[in-house]
């Protein structure tokens, strides 16, 4: 495991992750480093009482767009128009449900006050989105991530009702199709 250099605005190349996928710890969470670390597909991952822990695993899920198919249960969600969304409108609020929301088998969250902020500062320079889904007024969906290019990152998601992640999700995979 390498450490990272809090004054240095480098890595270790990818490649020289652990097993695991762990590539190195500490660092900070600047956007310069973010920006530079989800580049070469490395990430942060750690939880509140530990130092940052910087992830580059062999394997990932990538999702290419024009291969997603629909269920045939999500259709009536889109045609009779049961949710509404926005994107980038609360960018915080999504965060915040992001870090709240109850996962099962886990303890806390990995959405520390130290991330936050990160993603907050991504968001207010163009790179951190999110997309919002309502039921009249009320925020019961959503998701989270960073876009470099035509990549998306998708870092995490909610959900107050049923299939409301799943309707964002889906919505955010139209949207990234359309752009080609």
């Amino acid at each position: 495991m390498h450490i990272i250099n809090p004054t240095k605005l480098v890595f270790p190349h990818p490649f020289g992750s652990d097993p695991y996928g762990v590539l190195g710890v500490g660092g900070d969470l600047s956007r310069e480093r973010l920006l530079l670390a989800y580049q070469f597909g490395i990430f942060p991952w750690y939880n509140f009482d530990e130092p940052i822990i910087w992830w580059a695993p062999e394997k990932r899920f990538v999702i290419f767009p024009e291969r997603v198919k629909i269920q045939k249960s999500m259709r009536p969600y889109f045609n009779q128009r049961k949710f509404r969304l926005s994107t980038d409108t609360c960018f915080e609020d999504v965060l915040n449900h992001c870090k709240s929301i109850y996962r099962k088998d886990q303890e806390g969250t990995w959405i520390t006050s130290e991330m936050k902020e990160a993603y907050l500062d991504l968001h207010h320079h163009g790179f951190a989105h999110s997309i919002e889904v309502w039921d009249d007024d009320q925020l019961v969906g959503g998701l989270y991530g960073v876009a470099l290019g035509k990549c998306f990152f998708g870092e995490s998601m909610f959900s107050h009702k049923s299939n409301a992640s799943k309707f964002g999700f889906i919505s955010l995979v139209r949207k990234l199709e359309s752009l080609g």
